[in-house]
């Protein structure tokens, strides 16, 4: 029997059928292929509906994901465009009340225009996940930890329970935060999609997305809906996608490894943290039993909405930017930012804190990292030093 490969291994690991022999697969950078015959297309013939080097891609992915089926599209947003396209009119569509804030805004739009009958629920309550789910519904939508609560959702759990009652249910999984290296969704759900933008890459200098599936069915459709409307990765940054995944394991284990000492050190200095490798974490050991990891994404509360602005526009080694999973770390208040489109009176109906502040943990060096926050803390007036060194958070009232 042969062994598996590691899928650390895997990501290094990229043949291909070069005639060259080429250790990299080359890049296709054509629109068109030459045909032998008008009766003999070959298997490429226009790079909307194939290309070489996305085929490479797209093989590569699915062994990632322990997928039959992988597709890459030019975004994040993509995936959740084509996914949202298989739903027919009227459906009903449960998907979390915390969740990234374009996927927020595409449902809800979609919920108002009449092509889908939507309901947000809270995910991570389990017991009304199950009481919320009928016959009706077509499609869940689900992501896990959430974002930007971190929140925790039972995904065995659920599937285990819309599997056996509700097998004409669609579960859609976002694993972008989770990576294929501490989860493989399929387990649970029909569909996994990840904004390839963010770890798979790592450098935020593409974007792009990744839908897969074991189901040759719904296989057949994502393909359907991708080839008609043309939203399959370009040759270049499906090359570029390639080499970023060689290095997604040793990026996302620096990266992990900085975010435990930071999420850490925030909460031994009194702050409220919010992330699941710490036992703290109300979720700590439901995130645990079924991934491998906690990530590189943490949040923390100030009590002051003005506050969390000093802190967020005061470091220098965090880029104040939206989105997560480049080497480089990242600061930014959600509802501000990546939640904006979310209105303020929704936020609040899903108690999420306007002075949230959600830190995206690069490859630098942990204590470098911790500095720069410091500083912007004591700037902030959210903390103070003492004589002997120690920091700590000072009283705060919520503004």
């Amino acid at each position: 029997m042969v062994k598996e490969l590691a899928l650390s291994t895997k990501l290094v690991y990229q043949p291909n059928d070069d005639i060259y022999n080429a250790s990299v697969a080359p890049l296709y950078q054509t629109t068109t292929f030459k045909q032998k015959s008008v009766s003999d297309l070959g298997q490429y013939d226009y790079t909307r509906s194939g290309n070489p080097t996305r085929t490479q891609l797209e093989s590569q992915l699915a062994s990632l994901m322990k997928a039959d089926h992988a597709y890459a599209v030019n975004s994040g947003m993509s995936c959740l465009d084509v996914i949202s396209r298989l739903i027919k009119q009227g459906d009903e569509v449960i998907a979390g009340d915390d969740l990234y804030g374009g996927t927020h805004r595409l449902l809800t739009f979609l919920h108002k225009n009449g092509s889908i009958k939507l309901k947000h629920i809270d995910t991570t309550n389990t017991e009304l996940v199950l009481k919320s789910v009928t016959a009706s519904t077509k499609f869940i939508f689900l992501e896990s930890p959430t974002n930007p609560l971190i929140k925790v959702v039972d995904l065995p759990a659920i599937s285990k329970y819309i599997r056996k009652n509700y097998p004409d249910c669609i579960i859609v999984f976002d694993n972008t935060m989770m990576t294929p290296l501490l989860l493989s969704p399929l387990d649970y759900a029909d569909i996994q999609y990840e904004s390839a933008t963010k770890y798979l890459n790592g450098h935020h200098d593409i974007m792009a997305g990744v839908i897969a599936t074991r189901s040759k069915k719904l296989a057949d459709d994502l393909f359907f809906v991708i080839n008609a409307t043309g939203c399959g990765l370009a040759p270049f940054d499906s090359w570029l996608l390639l080499r970023g995944l060689k290095t997604l394991s040793i990026r996302f284990e620096r990266q992990q490894a900085n975010t435990v000492k930071i999420a850490n050190w925030l909460e031994s200095i009194g702050l409220t943290v919010r992330y699941p490798g710490l036992k703290s974490h109300p979720q700590y050991e439901l995130h645990k039993s079924f991934n491998k990891g906690f990530g590189a994404v943490l949040s923390f509360e100030t009590g002051s909405i003005k506050k969390s602005e000093i802190i967020t526009e005061g470091t220098k080694i965090f880029g104040v930017t939206v989105s997560f999973g480049c080497v480089n770390s990242l600061i930014s208040m959600p509802c501000r930012m990546s939640h904006a489109s979310i209105d303020e009176k929704t936020r609040k109906e899903r108690n999420l804190p306007e002075d949230l502040i959600r830190l995206c943990i690069g490859i630098e060096d942990a204590d470098d990292l911790i500095d720069d926050l410091k500083t912007a803390l004591l700037k902030s007036g959210l903390v103070s030093e003492s004589s002997t060194g120690k920091i700590f958070v000072n009283s705060v009232s919520k503004l």
